[in-house]
């Protein structure tokens, strides 16, 4: 088992019988929403979670198996999407934190505790852990790591029909080449992240041409 679980397991014999888990897909795209998974195990040693991994160190046929044996084994489990608007709006930082508050209180079951993928909510009101490489070291975290992936994976692909053009399904948001040179084709999209550094820099190296061009 690569995700050990020891801080899990850590915090279940101290007394803190619902733990959960969350972690985030999307934070570093430049278009697409930013997707946060919150996740309650029900039994930790469950053998179908003996491959359970971190979302990034687990191929994509793998991690859509994974996805359906965690909604088996959860407790309870909740999936919030925020907007490419939300975070244009409001910052990265600021709606991770905000989705992974609401995440939590969307959660069936109110968990004693909460451990989270490196940033620690403030305000969530249930005592919380923000654990170093959390997708790597804990088995609640890493099952959020996949959900939220598998989740989001599947809503870029349905936002590639609704725009196409992008390459969105292949890329999931992410600032490739080809993706690049599709915004510099065709602008950005209602979906994209427009207070994004590099969306405004490429927009505004467009503009610049474009002008040049005119003259």
């Amino acid at each position: 088992m690569s995700a050990a679980g020891e801080v899990d397991r850590t915090l279940r014999s101290s007394g803190f019988t619902c733990v959960a888990g969350v972690d985030e897909a999307g934070r570093g795209a430049s278009a697409g929403p930013l997707v946060i998974a919150a996740v309650i195990l029900s039994n930790l040693d469950d053998p179908r979670l003996s491959n359970l991994d971190d979302s990034k160190k687990v191929k994509s046929s793998h991690r859509e198996r994974l996805f359906d044996v965690i909604l088996e084994c959860a407790l309870s489990y909740a999936i919030v999407e925020i907007s490419a608007a939300e975070i244009d709006d409001y910052g990265l930082h600021k709606s991770n934190l905000a989705g992974m508050r609401r995440a939590v209180q969307a959660l069936e079951i109110s968990p004693d505790y909460v451990l989270t993928d490196g940033y620690p909510i403030e305000g969530l009101g249930v005592p919380h852990l923000a654990v170093w490489k959390g997708d790597q070291t804990s088995l609640s975290i890493a099952a959020a790591s996949i959900l939220a992936k598998v989740h989001r994976d599947h809503l870029m692909v349905e936002l590639d029909g609704a725009h196409p053009g992008y390459g969105l399904s292949k890329h999931k948001g992410y600032l490739t080449k080809s993706h690049s040179q599709a915004l510099v084709n065709l602008g950005p999209s209602n979906i994209h992240r427009y207070s994004f550094k590099n969306i405004a820099e490429l927009m505004k190296q467009t503009e610049e041409e474009g002008a040049t061009h005119d003259q």
